[in-house]
């Protein structure tokens, strides 16, 4: 497996346009199928449209690409087949929230949602709310996820300028680090607050990473190379 590739990149520059996926047309009974057995294991999991890549291009400070519109079946269906189209990636921000102490905050996933136990950064696979003018708004689309997912809004926290691209081979993880001045203890307490005050929240915990030693197999890999090329800078 080729190791994850880290860009640092100030602007983003992402074009939405009205484009044919091939895979969801010709694998659409498929698809359909699939969904549905995973609904039977999650019946609150829904089929929105949700926004995936194509053309990625990295050059010095600048990442551009362009996105299209599809629905989430046929995203779950292309991600639990290995990702059979090469030239599609799922490019999403990622909000690397970091206290004042030093510790990175991130969720646990919660048993119904489609990446059960699954521990990373607020996040989420764009959709068509994250749409400004014909382009893909990476930087509201964190500000949204994590004010659903904490409880945090905009005025709690400051936003580096830059963003830590980690490509893999199927994804494109858009990150950036979310400064809080607030202790590691005291913000997961404040989020653990948050979460208990909803009827269904989206996270059944949270995890805090004060080093190398608190990642876990259950952290996508390109969450544990942002964070282990951050510990090592230290």
């Amino acid at each position: 497996m080729t190791s994850p590739t880290i860009h640092r990149v100030t602007t983003l520059d992402l074009a939405v346009k009205q484009m044919a996926w091939p895979f969801a047309e010709e694998r659409r009974v498929d698809i359909a199928a699939h969904f549905a057995e995973k609904q039977r294991e999650r019946p609150q999991m829904w089929n929105g449209r949700i926004l995936l890549g194509r053309d990625p291009v990295f050059t010095d400070d600048h990442f551009a690409a362009t996105y299209f519109e599809t629905d989430f079946a046929s995203f779950l269906a292309w991600r639990d087949w290995g990702f059979p189209d090469k030239a599609v990636f799922n490019g999403f921000g990622m909000g690397a929230l970091r206290t004042s102490d030093g510790a990175f905050v991130m969720g646990v996933m919660g048993q119904h949602t489609a990446n059960a136990g699954r521990i990373y950064f607020p996040s989420g696979t764009p959709d068509l709310d994250d749409v400004r003018d014909g382009r893909l708004d990476i930087p509201g689309s964190v500000v949204r996820e994590i004010e659903e997912e904490t409880g945090l809004v905009a005025a709690d926290y400051h936003a580096e300028a830059h963003w830590h691209c980690v490509v893999t081979a199927a994804a494109i993880a858009l990150i950036r680090i979310i400064d809080v001045d607030v202790p590691a203890d005291a913000i997961r307490a404040r989020i653990e607050a948050n979460l208990s005050a909803q009827a269904e929240p989206e996270l059944s915990g949270v995890h805090l990473v004060r080093g190398t030693c608190d990642l876990t197999p259950t952290m996508p890999r390109f969450v544990t190379a942002f964070v282990e090329q951050q510990f090592a800078s230290i």
